[in-house]
């Protein structure tokens, strides 16, 4: 990736940041002012280095200015990219169309990634940005994270805007955090009355690596509308795996030597209350029982729907 956005106070930094933890090499000139000369220099490190893939990270507007595109167009010049890729804000709604459109106009863009598309308005910019463009949306932004990206496939997206779910879009990622192998252990420790706290946490670091809850939500039929933004609340999940991460390898695996002191001890260590400890071993205790209850007949698994809102 080369850092050739010079106009951003710690753009430079923010990009050595998110290669690190990409694990990606990033380019940084000694240049302050020129973006071209970064990426003519960036080109040179390239062969050099045996590099096949270069990303050059511009400046960006969230109003377009001609100083800005003269640039833009010189950088393109210069680079001769196979791809130009606008990175989009969905919930700018009608800016990010005039955006898209400015951009295009000067440069020709290749393909457009809309960012924050879990947000209530993904379906209009989606909509307006390719009507105005006629170019393809070829990844949404649907996270913070570095997994918070995936392809955009418009018959899916479509069917998530229309509150029809994406079922096809869930199972994929679920199958990205956990095999049949491990969903059969799964199964037979809720059986068994094996299930523990180790086992919550493991699921609970699963359904975060899928992405955020609110758009998980979009993909289930029939959840969106039914299911109110208010009642998801990311930061419980996080403050539930705080709590568990702050017990011992004894204590996940046997919540009952769960005493008082010891609800103090783990309450001080996750940043949160005794209440909240107590909250969450009881939402362990329910919820095993429930799924243990799903395992054997249906009317289990109906009442296991029931206590999550289906």
């Amino acid at each position: 990736m080369v850092a050739a956005d010079l106009k951003r106070p710690a753009a430079v930094r923010q990009l050595e940041v998110l290669g690190e933890r990409a694990r990606v090499d990033v380019f940084v000139s000694d240049e302050k002012y020129n973006p071209i000369k970064v990426v003519q220099q960036a080109a040179k490190h390239a062969v050099r280095g045996g590099f096949d893939t270069i990303i050059i990270d511009t400046a960006g507007r969230l109003q377009v200015d001609k100083q800005l595109m003269d640039e833009l167009q010189a950088i393109k010049r210069a680079s001769r990219p196979d791809e130009v890729i606008l990175v989009a804000d969905a919930m700018t709604g009608q800016s990010a169309v005039e955006i898209a459109g400015a951009f295009d106009s000067a440069l020709d863009l290749s393909g457009i990634i809309l960012s924050k598309f879990d947000s209530d308005t993904r379906g209009g910019a989606a909509l307006s940005i390719k009507s105005v463009t006629g170019k393809p949306i070829k990844f949404i932004g649907t996270g913070e994270g570095l997994d918070g990206i995936e392809p955009f496939y418009p018959e899916r997206i479509a069917s998530r805007i229309l509150g029809m779910g994406d079922v096809v879009s869930l199972v994929e990622k679920a199958q990205e955090t956990t095999n049949l192998e491990e969903a059969e252990q799964l199964r037979q420790k809720i059986a068994s009355k094996a299930f523990t706290l180790e086992d919550m946490l493991d699921q609970l670091q699963k359904v975060k690596k899928m992405g955020s809850l609110r758009s998980l939500v979009q993909m289930i039929p029939g959840a969106q509308g039914n299911i109110s933004e208010d009642s998801i609340d990311e930061s419980e999940m996080r403050r539930n795996e705080a709590i568990i991460l702050s017990m011992t390898g004894k204590e996940r695996e046997n919540h009952r030597i769960l005493g008082p002191s010891r609800r103090k001890r783990i309450a001080r260590g996750s940043g949160t209350s005794v209440y909240e400890v107590n909250k969450l071993v009881k939402q362990f205790e329910k919820t095993r029982s429930l799924m243990r209850k799903a395992t054997k007949n249906k009317r289990g698994q109906a009442d296991l729907l029931s206590q999550l809102g289906v």
